[in-house]
């Protein structure tokens, strides 16, 4: 495993578990909010990011998490493996609620600087509606772009541990 994508909805813990993926694996990192949202939480152009993806993706090795569905054509082709969290709708609030309480003076590690955590109602009703068209979107573009891409689907906190305990980096 040299390219895994960590997808799955808000609070989740994708960005957590990228990092930990990282350091297990030995491998580089890549947040992609922290591309995308530049300070004062403003979107990149879209042609630039497509761009911008285009050349994060094509690094010889990489943990990226992020969910983006306008660059999954870019991104699935060239993983190894998916990692899709895919926690219960409330467990996900109740995260981003205490993770917004966390970062409230000092800003996350992945975002950009200039970016700080904030709770918006369209974020909030985004991680209520992910079990549904998000994740739907998602698995088609696995389908279309990478159908023989190994898909590990975690679907609790306890889940997430485990498999990442069994998960090593020899």
């Amino acid at each position: 495993m040299r390219r895994i994508l960590v997808v799955g909805s808000g609070g989740a813990g994708k960005s957590t578990l990228a990092r930990q993926l990282g350091e297990r694996l030995a491998l580089p990192v890549i947040h992609l909010d922290r591309h995308y949202w530049q300070p004062g939480w403003v979107a990149v152009d879209p042609a630039r990011w497509r761009a911008t993806v285009d050349r994060l993706a094509a690094g010889d090795a990489w943990v990226m998490d992020g969910n983006y569905g306008s660059t999954l054509d870019l991104r699935l082709p060239r993983a190894d493996l998916l990692v899709l969290c895919d926690l219960p709708r409330l467990v996900c609030l109740w995260a981003a609620v205490r993770r917004r309480w966390r970062y409230r003076a000092t800003g996350r590690p992945d975002l950009h600087p200039g970016c700080p955590e904030r709770l918006q109602t369209a974020f909030l009703r985004w991680i209520l509606s992910y079990p549904g068209r998000p994740r739907a979107h998602l698995l088609a573009a696995v389908a279309v772009h990478a159908p023989r891409l190994t898909v590990v689907r975690l679907r609790s906190r306890r889940e997430v541990r485990r498999w990442l305990a069994s998960v090593s980096g020899h």
